[in-house]
């Protein structure tokens, strides 16, 4: 059935009910939601530029309650997508990037467990497990990145196959996972050699949802744990201006959508303050969501009965009036 404007809202519902497949899971529960059986391998081969990695993966579990996860992981050689299909697909995708603050991917709070929403609504999701720049990679600060655009060239890729729209493809990023999409959406040089086909699509999402983000890498609003695990201890001026989002020329970007809790306490609001005025100054359509309260790092499961619980639904309606969701 086609979703109307009423209906997409109604959506804002599903950060706060427990629903089916929904990713809100009641601690009532006795069992988190099983993970997808459907991965698929950034790289034909092993990743670029790992002559020099020495690092051990591992995916490490902090929940002590059996009705959820709350996993990271770290140290990630083999990057891959987890795909969330949909009972009922209505054609678009989206590609999740988890935070973590460049020391890890967080694997279920912002990834998961708002796939699990997002497929709700009828999206296939890809979720995104990605390299960290202090592993040793020769990329470096740009190792995180050359897994993102390889990423948003798979899914597109893979698009007709699947059922899919290609040109419904955007990105979700949240704290330090929305600085990549950032630099995903905001850069358009490609970082790494094309490797097949794949790769001679492009890598701009059409839409960018941008959670909490860290945006700049400048004194005195940046977070500085992610600054740290990008460019090390003592970033150069110049460093820090390439990696800054509210520095990076976004004329032609697609339209954006960011979401901030003004109490947010790793992460200062400002971020996403900075970031509108770059992209109003580029002529980028943005539409923006202050919470009062929230913190950092919600997600889904941890603003259950809170204002900030609507924003799954706002993102919705915007996606449907920016033609990414047209029917459920």
């Amino acid at each position: 059935m086609m979703l109307n404007r009423r209906d997409a809202l109604g959506l804002a519902a599903l950060a706060a009910t427990p629903l089916p497949g929904s990713g809100v899971t009641p601690v009532s529960q006795t069992d988190a939601p099983p993970d997808p059986a459907e991965t698929i391998r950034l790289w034909p081969g092993r990743a670029p530029g790992g002559e020099r990695v020495a690092v051990t993966p591992r995916v490490v579990e902090r929940s002590t309650d059996p009705a959820f996860h709350d996993r990271f992981a770290q140290y990630t050689t083999e990057p891959l997508l987890t795909v969330l299909r949909p009972a009922r697909p209505n054609g678009a995708s989206l590609l999740l990037i988890p935070g973590g603050g460049y020391k890890w991917a967080v694997v279920d709070k912002e990834g998961m467990d708002c796939a699990r929403v997002f497929a709700a609504a009828g999206v296939t999701c890809f979720v995104l497990r990605y390299r960290l720049p202090g592993d040793g990679w020769a990329a470096g600060p740009d190792a995180p990145l050359q897994d993102a655009q390889r990423a948003l060239r798979l899914a597109r890729a893979r698009a007709a196959a699947d059922g899919l729209d290609p040109a419904r493809v955007p990105v979700l990023g949240a704290s330090a996972g929305g600085h990549l999409a950032g630099m995903l959406t905001a850069r358009t040089d490609a970082t790494y050699a094309p490797v097949d086909a794949a790769d001679a699509g492009s890598f701009r999402p059409d839409l960018s949802i941008l959670l909490y983000p860290v945006a700049t890498m400048a004194d005195p609003f940046v977070h500085a744990g992610s600054r740290r695990e990008l460019l090390g201890e003592a970033p150069t001026a110049e460093a820090i201006e390439r990696y800054s989002l509210e520095r990076m020329d976004w004329r032609g970007a697609p339209p954006a959508f960011l979401l901030h809790a003004m109490d947010d306490p790793a992460v200062p609001v400002e971020n996403s303050l900075q970031l509108l005025t770059a992209l109003r100054a580029a002529g980028v359509p943005a539409e923006t969501h202050l919470f009062e309260e929230g913190g950092h790092g919600f997600g889904i499961r941890l603003i259950e009965g809170r204002p900030a619980a609507a924003w799954p639904g706002l993102a919705l309606a915007w996606g449907m009036r920016r033609g990414w969701i047209t029917q459920v």
